[in-house]
């Protein structure tokens, strides 16, 4: 049931509207100043105010401002006497709904309730979605306790607030723009934009053009302008993944945007100006492609005034378990299951397996384990093959095991691998494997490979 808050000091009119109000549904509050105007607003969950102008202890209007941001989601209607526009006006501008004449339009104020109760959903939803984001992108999103990521997450909250360039070096999949998102949500550029381009995914026209953009005619295919990724980040923040992968020439065009926020447009001769925060991120070691001639020193030292490194999962094995609860929680929503736990062999196996994906393929492997899986709780059985191998497996007199670190277990499980892929032919699996064919019989024995 929708509540009304009615703050008016004229008890006959109050209850006058509280008894209209009341044979339509609705629930209504009573105060008659704005003290105990603040005091119900903060005691009840309120959809819609009905406040007078005129009150013992203060303007209405002025209490409008006040409740409008507390309660950003609460719609205000204002009473006014004697169609007082000018008090009506200012309330508007304070954040009212609307405003309505004493006696006058209480054939209004139904019809006027109803609509200030969507346009009050729709800013609770409004709302909550910015929450939801906000929370998404903030650090409390990133998930794990280990030494090395609390570092990295201590290093990116020190700067978010500074309008200064950083460098995330990591392997692909450590999270690398989550933390880009995050710095920027954390900073003072928050409610501006953030811009997210993959400098290896376009060739070097295509990046140069959606970098900075092109002026009609610049080359075949551009048939209108086009505004560049810098000019729809000004005032926000860009973020360049795999910066590593950039031209150098694009790099010097990159350079004098850091050095003086301004660029040329394709086929434009004249400047465009941007005000950009750029957070650039690599998996690649920029200093050894400083040495190879890839990359340019001073653009490498213009980015790297803050540079961030991003652990590898195998180097925080202690939050594989807590990411794979999170994951578990998000797929069994995604895909409609009811799986309630994870066995310890199963974390154990995730535990030991290298992680060259980090957790990017976490993610997809527990994606792909909770669909598979038919209990209610996840198991080894429901993991790919090479990850199951990974288990200690005992031999045939019961005594040795295979470690999931040896060179024997490596060999094992891409013998199995290169089997698996010629469909089991021990020919042509031979072939590949660069052995005898007498050598795969004798291994195919030996590690139980059918």
């Amino acid at each position: 049931m929708n509540k009304i808050l009615i703050i008016d000091d004229e008890e006959k009119l109050r209850s006058l509207m509280t008894r209209i109000i009341s044979l339509e549904g609705f629930e209504v509050v009573e105060a008659s100043d704005c003290k105990s105007g603040l005091k119900k607003a903060e005691q009840n969950d309120l959809d819609v105010i009905l406040c007078d102008v005129k009150l013992p202890d203060g303007n209405g209007v002025e209490l409008t401002s006040v409740l409008k941001e507390k309660y950003p989601a609460i719609e205000i209607i204002v009473l006014t006497a004697y169609g007082n526009i000018p008090d009506g006006v200012q309330a508007i501008k304070n954040g009212a709904f609307d405003y309505i004449v004493k006696g006058d339009d209480n054939n209004r104020i139904i019809p006027l309730l109803h609509k200030a109760i969507d346009k009050g959903r729709l800013t609770k939803r409004i709302i909550d979605l910015e929450n939801r984001i906000e929370h998404k992108y903030s650090f409390d999103s990133i998930i794990g306790e280990s030494t090395k990521l609390r570092e990295a997450i201590n290093l990116a909250q020190k700067v978010a607030g500074v309008d200064t360039t950083v460098l995330l070096n990591g392997e692909t999949g450590t999270g690398k723009e989550v933390f880009a998102n995050a710095i920027h949500q954390s900073g003072n550029r928050k409610d501006k934009s953030f811009v997210a381009i993959n400098c290896a995914a376009f060739s070097h026209d295509l990046l140069e053009s959606e970098m900075f953009g092109h002026k009609a005619g610049a080359f075949t295919g551009a048939v209108k302008d086009k505004k560049g990724l810098f000019e729809e980040a000004d005032k926000g923040t860009i973020f360049l993944d795999e910066i590593g992968e950039m031209p150098l020439d694009l790099q010097a065009k990159l350079l004098r945007v850091i050095e003086n926020g301004e660029f040329i447009k394709v086929g434009e001769s004249k400047v465009t100006k941007v005000d950009v925060r750029i957070i650039a991120a690599t998996n690649r070691n920029l200093l050894k492609e400083i040495e190879a001639g890839h990359f340019r020193e001073d653009l490498y030292y213009r980015l790297s005034i803050f540079s961030i490194k991003l652990p590898s999962l195998r180097e925080r094995v202690t939050d594989i378990e807590l990411l794979a609860h999170n994951f578990l929680k998000s797929f069994n929503l995604k895909i409609n299951k009811r799986i309630t736990g994870i066995s310890k062999e199963f974390l154990q196996l995730l535990k030991l397996h290298n992680w060259p994906g980090n957790i990017r393929e976490l993610k997809n492997i527990m994606e792909r384990s909770i669909i598979l899986e038919n209990s209610n709780t996840l198991t080894p059985q429901s993991l790919p093959y090479e990850l199951q191998q990974l288990k200690t497996e005992p031999q045939e007199n019961g005594t040795k095991t295979l470690s999931a670190f040896s060179l024997a277990s490596a060999e094992k499980i891409h013998i199995q691998k290169v089997f698996n892929y010629t469909n089991g032919n021990k020919t042509e699996t031979a072939r590949l494997l660069n052995i005898a064919l007498t050598t795969l019989y004798r291994k195919l024995e030996e590690y139980k490979i059918e």
